[in-house]
């Protein structure tokens, strides 16, 4: 169980961190909530100790004895701040210890995450951008906003990023603090990366199709590991079961061939391209345009299919510029041995410069939270890792990283 610390500032987004508070919760973490005085005029101090079943409070005056403006951060092992009002991230730069939340802040020796929210115009500003470089080359996590609808009619860049997006980069900070050092370096920064996610479909009728059992979430991850280290990331999404990250573009593919143009398309721009979809093999040589019925009972369906476009291989034989391009082998081996086999053959027919293996089988993998993942180049293996797959993508992003800088 870890023990973390989450601030809220006064912006009408402090709502949303109750979702992120019950989050935290129901995995099991001991959670301490520190609003500031000005939060509790949006959600009051009684939701706070009931949802985290600890006390709440905004002073260090209260409980003197105990010195918790001190204990806190120093026992705490992340503190997450969200939403990060333009109001708190100044007074974080500036080292103010006004309340109980900016004293956590001086005494945390742990990750530090803060999550903005605020009209477009005060995130935009100087002032505010002064802040957020300053606090990030403290080592501070500061994620971007997303974009959308904010208070009123306003809409732009200064929202508060979803709270499935806060959570997975929380996780990946208690997993591995270190991954804190590349977010707050923002090492992507200036990078064009393009991941692509999901699964395809390949129409058989308006109806039917041929698809896989991919949910897209390690290819989601890793373009929100990619956005949070600093990256303008494009996510080509087929066919996906969970929440776009914020601060991607997205563009939209259904068939293995939307994918082959679109991907084409997006290489000639990009620094780093990362193929976590899981592409059609094969795809009906004439698609029905009604729907195809049952001739009888017992009658069965014939399918003529051909072969796909392989994107990974085309891409990675017609680069047209200087890029870091990254595989994804799903096998069923028999052991560890015969999975590196697989994958160093596969590797060498692709062309591409890393190869992330993965063991599926039985079904292993396919729409887990969790996964197991062997990272080679065509000169050796990099590295085994497993864990929740917000942890593992930024282990993929270390490798891409390293190969970049040779």
């Amino acid at each position: 169980m870890s023990r973390i610390i989450l601030g809220v500032a006064g912006g009408i987004a402090a709502y949303k961190a109750c979702e992120l508070l019950r989050r935290f919760t129901e995995a099991g973490h001991d959670v301490t909530v520190i609003p500031t005085e000005a939060a509790l005029n949006f959600v009051g101090r009684t939701t706070w100790q009931a949802l985290s079943g600890n006390p709440v409070h905004t002073d260090v005056w209260t409980d003197s004895h105990e010195v918790r403006h001190v204990k806190l951060g120093q026992t705490a092992d992340l503190v997450v701040v969200a939403p990060a009002t333009a109001d708190l991230l100044a007074r974080a730069a500036t080292g103010r210890a006004d309340d109980l939340l900016t004293n956590t802040l001086l005494t945390a020796h742990c990750p530090v995450v803060m999550a903005p929210a605020m009209h477009t115009e005060m995130w935009l500003h100087a002032a505010t951008q002064a802040n957020v470089a300053t606090l990030r080359e403290r080592g501070v996590v500061v994620m971007d906003p997303a974009s959308g609808r904010l208070t009123g009619a306003d809409t732009g860049p200064g929202r508060l990023p979803d709270a499935v997006d806060i959570h997975a980069v929380a996780l990946s900070l208690l997993d591995q603090p270190e991954t804190a050092a590349a977010a707050a370096d923002q090492d992507l920064a200036g990078k064009h990366v393009v991941v692509s996610a999901g699964g395809t479909r390949e129409r058989l009728d308006p109806v039917r199709y041929l698809g896989n059992a991919s949910s897209g979430l390690m290819g989601l991850s890793i373009a929100r590991a990619a956005a949070l280290r600093g990256a303008d990331v494009t996510l080509v999404a087929a066919h996906i079961e969970h929440p776009v990250p914020s601060g991607c573009t997205v563009r939209r593919v259904e068939s293995t061939a939307d994918l082959a143009e679109t991907m084409t398309e997006l290489s000639e721009s990009a620094d780093v391209i990362v193929m976590a979809v899981a592409a059609a093999d094969f795809t009906p040589r004439t698609r029905a345009e009604s729907k195809i019925k049952k001739a009888s009972e017992s009658s069965g369906l014939q399918l003529d299919l051909v072969q796909t476009t392989d994107v990974l291989k085309t891409i990675s034989h017609a680069r047209p510029r200087p890029q870091v391009i990254v595989g994804f082998a799903a096998e069923t081996a028999t052991d560890a041995d015969h999975l590196l086999e697989l994958g160093r053959a596969k590797l060498a027919r692709k062309g591409c410069d890393l190869l992330v293996l993965n063991d599926v089988s039985g079904g292993k993998v396919f729409g887990e939270d969790d996964n197991r993942i062997v990272v080679i180049s065509p000169d050796d293996v990099l590295g085994h890792h497993s864990g929740p797959k917000s942890v593992v993508a930024h282990r993929i992003l270390d490798a891409v990283h390293s190969v970049a800088a040779r």
